[in-house]
């Protein structure tokens, strides 16, 4: 009886796992470049029992999410006609860095802008002398980058820093699309970005061809995320009734007992 009792809780714990991820993707219906995820189930602990004639009958102590997978395939874009706005038509990613944390992560949410940043002097920099023959001391130069406008920097197909023009805003701008042999364990992190794992292998440059002035929409689908949510609360609610039917048995063996 113990066992029903567990198999209905570890049910109702998993389809709140999932209903997680399912209100995640709704959430984020409107996110710019955002890619929504799917669970996946696999059964825990199993073992056979002997059953009539002596025969093997499997069974198990229920089920588990065992990941949630990155649906990366791409649902439209909006002509934005804005000058820092990109898109990617194919496979790959735009590469950002984070000059504090030397972080690289990969997204595909293209709306960007120029930022300025401050370049501190070098270790060796001699300092100056002015007209009266005191020495100015080496000082922090700026420059405008293209940027995610969280501090991160957007990388160009070499892996350098995108310098921007504030003078002349028009000139072309050649931004790298990246990409991996396998995308499955790319790790979601905010802001619609992935962070890359040992799993994910090799980087490459990626073949898919950058558009300016469109952005990339979410390719939440809202029909699948809510026909998954009623699943989800079907199936926790089954378990919730597994839990009282249980527990209604157990009663009435200590009734008998009685």
């Amino acid at each position: 009886m113990n066992m029903s009792f567990y198999n209905a809780a570890v049910g109702a714990y998993q389809q709140q796992l999932r209903m997680d991820v399912q209100s995640n993707n709704i959430a984020n219906v409107n996110t710019q470049g955002f890619r929504c995820e799917r669970v996946s189930f696999g059964e825990l602990m199993n073992r056979d029992v002997t059953g009539i004639n002596d025969s093997r009958l499997p069974t198990g102590t229920g089920a588990r999410v065992t990941q949630a997978t990155v649906d990366f395939s791409a649902r439209g874009y909006k002509d934005t006609g804005r000058r820092f706005d990109f898109a990617i038509n194919g496979d790959g990613f735009f590469a950002l860095y984070d000059p504090e944390t030397q972080e690289i992560s990969y997204t595909r949410d293209g709306s960007f802008t120029m930022a300025q940043f401050w370049i501190p002097p070098a270790e060796d920099a001699e300092p100056e002398i002015d007209e009266d023959g005191n020495e100015i001391e080496p000082q922090p130069t700026s420059v405008w980058r293209l940027s995610d406008n969280e501090g991160r920097c957007v990388l160009d197909p070499q892996g350098n820093f995108i310098v921007v023009d504030p003078e002349d805003r028009d000139q072309p701008l050649t931004l790298g699309v990246f990409d991996f042999a396998i995308r499955d364990g790319l790790q979601h992190a905010d802001s619609s970005r992935f962070l890359a794992t040992e799993r994910n292998g090799q980087l490459y440059l990626g073949t898919g061809e950058v558009k300016q002035g469109l952005i990339e929409m979410s390719n939440t689908d809202m029909t699948q995320e809510f026909i998954k949510v009623i699943e989800s609360q079907r199936a926790f609610s089954y378990c919730l009734k597994m839990v009282t039917t249980s527990d209604e048995i157990e009663s009435t063996f200590n009734n008998l007992r009685s």
